[in-house]
């Protein structure tokens, strides 16, 4: 960590850093996950002068990780706006059998190497701990006079320590612990060596009474919904989006599910369920906003040929969402669909303008085919400007990194959809009420007087 904090110091382009070896940081903003503690992990935060800065930092640590820091499990990534997720790629395996559970969690993990597209594969809980385990014999124990819970609280107090008083210090209490000194309780060859009293005041070792076998187990063991579980997790290259990931591995992984043992199944998490959460939220309303959007244009309209005919319009921003979304690299995530959601009503709303104003025409006594072309002539202009000033007014919104996605949502699909709604109402209208041009009135003849005749009538 010394190493690293040298390098980051002497690095131009970091404004100020902060180190935490043991635990993670405070959760300082809300999609950060907070991590255990743990005395073999530490955590830098680094803040860059400027957006150039943070990639060159960014390539530089990742270089200097995969080539100094061999042995070093090490991960670098941007601070990421969206709901909290370890890694854009999780996939759960779930089952009963800690032995029987990794084995299928070494078999997903097979599966994330075979994607290109992922990195930094790894697992939440893997490596065995080693441990001593105790055991005592009951025999020699209760012959000696040796209590059971005798012998477990003096290796409690003598090996871990208890709480004997509290020290104040201002508004703050400190524990005081009595515990062996650490040349006798951090000491393998000195455990055995330990004194116990007996029921009738005499002092035996501990080696007398128990054997000590070293072992290895799980050090942590996750469960979810009673559930012992293992995660399998991946980070991904630049350019490629967490949840794409994770549908490709979910089709991949569609062999290994169905040759799972009973009581074991595999659940996607990550970028993908935080995804379908943040979008099921939204979905649970929709019924409720569809009837509301219905019945206003209901009321308006007051017709059910006019209420399609207005709703056939709202498909049209998708293609420019798509257009745009694609032109700038932006993603199709929970914002984006919060404004493809609100793009549909504005594009109805221009629908139903146009549509008013033609039954307005044909009231006034114009016919179908004039007031249809005439109507679009006149609300053209008041369309296209409403349109170029939401337009225009997206456009700084467009720079945020949370906002830009919903803003360039907003902007290619109101843009393209106004130009279509334009011309594709106008003639979906003459078509579903068969509206067809007026037949052109011939003018009558023109009688040519001659000459003479007319000197005759003067």
């Amino acid at each position: 960590m010394k190493k690293l904090e040298r390098l980051l110091g002497a690095d131009p382009d970091v404004s100020h850093y902060t180190a935490y070896v043991g635990a993670g940081s405070p959760r300082f903003y809300l999609p950060t996950v907070p991590e255990l503690a743990n005395a073999s992990f530490g955590q830098v935060i680094v803040m860059t002068r400027d957006l150039e800065a943070r990639e060159r930092v960014l390539a530089a640590l990742n270089k200097v990780f995969a080539e100094d820091f061999e042995a070093v499990r090490a991960r670098v990534q941007r601070l990421q706006n969206g709901p909290p997720v370890s890694y854009p790629v999780m996939f759960r395996v779930l089952g009963n059998d800690p032995q029987q559970v990794r084995a299928v969690a070494e078999k997903v993990r097979q599966v994330f190497k075979a994607d290109p597209a992922t990195r930094d594969i790894n697992f939440d809980w893997n490596e065995l701990a080693k441990t001593v385990r105790l055991e005592v014999d009951q025999n020699k124990a209760r012959a000696l006079g040796v209590d059971s819970q005798l012998l477990g609280n003096t290796l409690q107090t003598l090996l871990s320590g208890v709480v004997v008083t509290q020290y104040r210090d201002r508004a703050e209490s400190i524990d005081v612990v009595a515990r062996a000194v650490p040349g006798e309780r951090l000491s393998l060859e000195g455990l055995e060596a330990i004194n116990l009293r007996t029921a009738n005041g005499g002092v035996v070792s501990l080696a007398q009474l128990a054997t000590l076998h070293f072992e290895l187990e799980e050090p942590i063991l996750w469960r979810r919904n009673k559930d012992l579980l293992m995660t399998v997790r991946a980070g991904v290259i630049d350019g490629v989006q967490g949840p794409d990931v994770a549908a490709r591995i979910d089709t991949a992984l569609a062999p290994l599910r169905a040759d799972l043992p009973a009581g074991y199944r595999i659940e996607v998490g990550g970028d993908k369920e935080e995804s379908a959460r943040s979008q099921g939220s939204i979905f649970k309303m929709m019924p409720v906003m569809a009837f509301l959007m219905v019945l206003f244009l209901m009321l308006q309209l007051q017709s059910f040929s006019k209420l399609a005919l207005v709703m056939l319009t709202a498909p049209l921003g998708m293609i420019g969402v798509s257009l745009f979304l694609l032109a700038f690299n932006q993603p199709f995530g929970f914002v984006s669909l919060l404004g493809t959601i609100a793009l549909a009503g504005m594009i109805m709303r221009n629908s139903v303008i146009l549509v008013d104003q033609i039954d307005q025409d044909i009231e006034a006594g114009h016919t179908p085919w004039d007031a249809v072309i005439d109507a679009t002539v006149r609300r053209a202009r008041p369309i296209l400007l409403t349109a170029g000033t939401a337009i225009f007014a997206m456009i700084p919104l467009s720079r945020s990194v949370f906002f830009g996605p919903m803003a360039v949502a907003l902007m290619g699909g109101l843009l393209v959809a106004t130009a279509l709604t334009l011309l594709f109402l106008p003639a979906l209208y003459a078509a579903w009420f068969r509206v067809k041009r007026p037949a052109a009135v011939e003018a009558p003849p023109v009688r040519h007087v001659p000459p003479s005749l007319a000197l005759a009538a003067e």
